[in-house]
């Protein structure tokens, strides 16, 4: 006598904006970040700061503009989006797991000394490669304001961008794609996020040349491969991206006035060569690796779904 044994029901697939979320998560944070991000800017964007459509501008000049025309966008974007996708996702162990990089300090002094004195070091030798010779030393008050300066940047673009860029996308781009690969889609992405702001005073509308957007794109890969290694090394340690990234920022200030012939036009030129300059040391030292090992990521555990799952 047979036995009639009844087939399991198939589980059902997730349906909705959540099912798709659960299903593309990658392809999810980048679509959020980017089009929260670009719809708040639209604002900024419309206004006597930007293109000049609407007739109202943003109180304090072109740095109060960037501080309540551009900051909310920054933050409804990146930061926004990754917390959305990773709840939703991953669910309560995959936030615990995603906030946990941004607590990770404890890394060798060397990469402090690195970041904090190696990256100015480096944008110094690049400017000069552009200022004709031309250097006078830096106010004392430029110097005094560093350190407030880069306080300042921490919380606003560090704890903006960082936090979605690098610690939502990268670790799971890194197991599909590898971490060179993953540092280039990354970097594409997150230069693009950036160009609707070349309307605004931040991209010094309207007198921007046409080509310094994609200048910019390709500043944000080549950057991006050294983050990427930076974040790989540290150990997933989101407060030295935040760093790396900030103290570029940061920088620009002093750089201004120790080069007073470097425009932003060659400035740019100066960051891309530094940045492309870097790349590609990090790449060779590194023979591509970029110092990830995912028989030892800790992403490997975080998230074990991604490696079946194609964004």
């Amino acid at each position: 006598m047979s036995v009639l044994t009844a087939a399991a029901p198939a589980p059902q697939k997730p349906a909705g904006v959540r099912g798709v979320i659960r299903r593309r998560p990658i392809l999810s944070f980048f679509v959020l970040a980017l089009s929260a991000s670009w719809i708040a800017w639209i604002p900024y964007i419309l206004s006597q700061n930007g293109l000049g459509i609407w007739g109202f501008e943003f109180p304090g000049g072109p740095g109060g503009g960037q501080l309540l025309g551009m900051l909310p966008g920054a933050y409804l974007g990146p930061i926004g989006a990754a917390l959305v996708v990773t709840a939703i996702a991953d669910g309560r162990a995959g936030l615990r797991a995603w906030a946990g990089r941004l607590w990770r300090w404890k890394v060798g002094w060397r990469w402090y000394v690195t970041i904090l004195l190696g990256v100015p070091a480096a944008m110094v030798l690049s400017s000069f490669v552009f200022s004709g010779g031309d250097v006078q030393m830096p106010s004392t008050i430029v110097l005094v304001a560093l350190v407030p300066g880069l306080i300042m940047q921490m919380l606003t673009t560090g704890l903006a961008e960082e936090p979605g860029w690098r610690d939502f996308a990268l670790p799971r781009m890194q197991r599909l794609l590898g971490a060179p690969r993953a540092a280039v889609v990354i970097g594409v992405v997150w230069g693009v996020w950036h160009l609707p702001l070349y309307l605004t005073q931040w991209g010094e509308w309207p007198t921007a040349t046409w080509y310094r957007p994609i200048e910019f794109v390709l500043f944000c890969i080549t950057f991006n491969l050294v983050m990427t290694w930076v974040f790989n090394r540290t150990g997933q340690s989101l407060p030295m991206a935040m760093l790396l990234h900030v103290s570029v920022n940061n920088s620009t200030g002093v750089l201004s006035e120790m080069f007073p012939r470097l425009d932003t036009g060659l400035f740019q030129h100066a960051l891309l060569l530094g940045a492309t300059v870097a790349a590609i040391v990090t790449m060779v030292g590194t023979r591509g690796r970029l110092g990830y090992h995912p028989e030892v990521g800790r992403d490997e555990v975080t998230y074990p779904r991604e490696a079946a799952r194609i964004a």
